[in-house]
C-alpha cells in the first residue's frame, strides 16, 4: 500500500518542482549572444568622402583606377562601391587566422592615429569569420573602418593572391603601389605613404 502510494506522489511532486522552477525563471530577453556585441570598426560612410586635409598625390604614373567592385561595411549600412571610395588612403587586406595580419594590423591602427585628416585607413577583411575578425578588432583596439570581402574577389581583381596584402590609392582614386612583401612595421609603412602618397606621419 506505502510502495503504491508513492508511484502516485512521485509524478505529482515532479510536477509540482517542475512548475516551481519554470515560475523562478527570470523574465525579460536572454543575455546578448557573442554576435550582437557592438563592433569595434568604424562606420563605412565617411570613406566616400575625401579626408579633411587630403594633398594631391606626387607627381608619377598613374595607377588603375580600384576594382569595380562593391563591398559591405561590417558595421551594416549600404555596400561601398570601391570606385567611389575617396584617396587618399591605405587599403590593408587581412583575416584574423593569418598570423603576418596579426602581427602588422596594430601598426595600421597607429597608422589611422596619426593620419589626422590627410588619408585614410581602410581595412579589408577576407575569407574570415566575423567573429574572428570582431575579437581581433576588441583585443587588438582596432578601430578603422572595416569592409568585409566574404571570399577574395579584392584580390582576384588585383590579380594577387598573398596575404596581408596593402594598396596605396591616391587622391585621384587610382592606385599608386600594392606592397605584397609580408607583415609591414610602422617604419615601412610610414615609408610606403612618404613615396607614393606624399605623406610624412
Amino acid at each position: 500500500m506505502t510502495r503504491r502510494l508513492a508511484y502516485l506522489l512521485v509524478p505529482l511532486l515532479l510536477a509540482a518542482a517542475g512548475c516551481t522552477a519554470t515560475a523562478e525563471q527570470p523574465a525579460g530577453p536572454p543575455p546578448a549572444t557573442r554576435a550582437e556585441r557592438p563592433s569595434p570598426f568604424a562606420d563605412c560612410a565617411p570613406l566616400t568622402v575625401a579626408p579633411a586635409s587630403a594633398a594631391p598625390s606626387p607627381a608619377g604614373k598613374p595607377g588603375d583606377p580600384l576594382p569595380d567592385l562593391a563591398l559591405n561595411c561590417f558595421t551594416g549600412g549600404t555596400p561601398v562601391k570601391l570606385r567611389d571610395v575617396r584617396g587618399p588612403a591605405v587599403i590593408n587586406v587581412w583575416a584574423s587566422w593569418c598570423p603576418p595580419c596579426r602581427k602588422e594590423l596594430p601598426a595600421f591602427q597607429r597608422l589611422s592615429d596619426r593620419a589626422d585628416g590627410r588619408f585614410q585607413v581602410i581595412g579589408v577583411n577576407s575569407r574570415d569569420s566575423r567573429g574572428g575578425a570582431q575579437s581581433f578588432g576588441e583585443d587588438f583596439g582596432v578601430g578603422f573602418p572595416m569592409l568585409v570581402d566574404q571570399g577574395d574577389a579584392f584580390e582576384r581583381a588585383l590579380e594577387r593572391s598573398a596575404f596581408p596584402l596593402t594598396v596605396l590609392v591616391g587622391s585621384d582614386g587610382r592606385i599608386r603601389h600594392i606592397d605584397g612583401t609580408g607583415a609591414l612595421d610602422d617604419a615601412r609603412l610610414a615609408a610606403l605613404v612618404r613615396t607614393h602618397l606624399g605623406v610624412s606621419v
